[in-house]
């Protein structure tokens, strides 16, 4: 298991440097440059200052070159600074951002798997009856749904029409003096609709695999026999036929992780959450390449790690994996 581990991590360092390169390499050639923003709105900048701006970036280097001192702060862990009036470093605007956006994340998934898991069992077992079909009319609205117009709809008719959930940021006027069970309440309160918008698209999607595997596992011979020595269908189902069912599913659910973080771009911006999202869309609209660089580059890593702990619960569950 160790050396299937290794073997691994070895193959996330090429594919990260293969993601940075081609991410850099896009960014730059982007119409625009960050000094485009500080020069043109400003009379009187001249030629001059446009081009000692370019040189402080390094923007007057080849791209190859750019990339390359990039690529060895990197290896420094050093993201830079950002581009932006405050000229913080990138790693302490990402350390504010990173804890709101994993959170999300983190109960998106939670939401998707205790909600979606039943439905698609149930589903299975109850194959064209009325909850069969009222799900399938639910997958296929939740996959024809944008995320930004549900959004949208669950602020006006939640938020502001009838008031029942804050429709942006994750805190409070006044935060600092409620009590502490109160701040984690209002933070609660705030992370509702975000989480719900979120999980929305994955609850369609992992119910519908989720009924497929369960199609296929409960026609199997060992199904088949389990009933005929007479165990309780209810044992047959979650004992014997869950189990197999989910098998797949781990693979899915780690290859959902760059959507889930995709999608934070959306809705973070939307509901106005301070998260990666909203950092990296602000960063786009600012052309701040190390701030965009940055948060690519964490995403990556959390894409990797995703794709990296599907890999390794699929190998401990199933030994052929991890044998082969």
């Amino acid at each position: 298991m160790l050396h299937y581990l290794a073997r691994r991590l070895l193959m996330m360092v090429p594919l990260l440097l293969g993601i940075t390169l081609i991410s850099f390499v896009v960014i730059h050639l982007a119409p625009g440059e960050p000094t485009d923003l500080q020069t043109e709105l400003n009379p009187e900048a001249s030629v001059e200052l446009k081009q000692r701006l370019r040189s402080q970036y390094d923007l007057d280097k080849p791209l190859l070159t750019q990339y390359g001192l990039w690529l060895s702060r990197l290896a420094r862990l050093d993201f830079g600074n950002s581009f932006s009036q405050d000229r913080r470093p990138v790693a302490e605007k990402i350390a504010e951002r990173l804890p709101v956006t994993i959170a999300i994340n983190v109960l998106s998934i939670v939401l998707i798997l205790l909600v979606a898991t039943p439905i698609g069992v149930l589903s299975a077992v109850k194959r064209n009856s009325l909850f069969d079909r009222a799900t399938t009319i639910f997958v296929f609205v939740g996959f024809a749904t944008p995320s930004f117009w549900l959004a949208l709809l669950l602020m006006d008719f939640l938020g502001a029409r009838l008031g029942v959930f804050p429709i942006s940021g994750i805190k409070s006027l006044g935060f600092d003096y409620l009590s502490p069970a109160a701040q984690v309440w209002d933070i609660v309160h705030h992370l509702i609709l975000p989480v719900l918008v979120s999980a929305f698209g994955g609850l369609a999607g992992f119910s519908r695999y989720m009924r497929s595997n369960m199609l296929d596992v409960i026609r199997q011979d060992y199904i088949l026999t389990a009933r005929a020595k007479g165990l309780s269908e209810r044992t047959v189902i979650y004992r014997h036929a869950l189990r197999n069912a989910l098998l797949p599913v781990i693979t899915i659910l780690g290859l959902s992780v760059p959507g889930l973080i995709g999608g934070s771009v959306i809705f973070e911006t939307i509901f106005a959450i301070p998260g990666m999202g909203k950092l990296f869309f602000d960063s786009v609209m600012m052309r701040d390449y190390p701030v965009i660089m940055g948060v690519l580059v964490m995403g990556a890593i959390l894409t990797l790690i995703g794709n990296l702990i599907a890999d390794v619960s699929y190998a401990l569950a199933d030994p052929r994996i991890r044998n082969n």
